[in-house]
């Protein structure tokens, strides 16, 4: 398991490092469509993160709940 966070964590790090190249890139470019670009990678480089930290934050908190959970089914069946 904390192999696979290491994986997915690195892949994390590429994917923004990508994000923040590509606002780069379409700043500097003089493409008709390069705003839209440049917003929606701007947007994009604030809102992944909050949504991974969000969905991270829910799992943590669902799996202790159902951890929690567990264990009080198997004090009561014990008596």
């Amino acid at each position: 398991m904390k192999l696979v966070k290491r994986i997915l964590a690195i892949c994390g790090i590429i994917f923004l490092v990508a994000m923040y190249a590509s606002t780069l890139v379409f700043a500097i470019i003089g493409n008709p469509k390069t705003m839209g670009m440049f917003k929606a990678s701007i947007f994009a480089t604030f809102i992944i993160p909050v949504l991974i930290w969000a969905y991270t934050f829910i799992y943590k908190l669902i799996k202790d709940r159902f951890q929690d959970d567990g264990a009080q089914d198997e004090d009561e069946s014990s008596r």
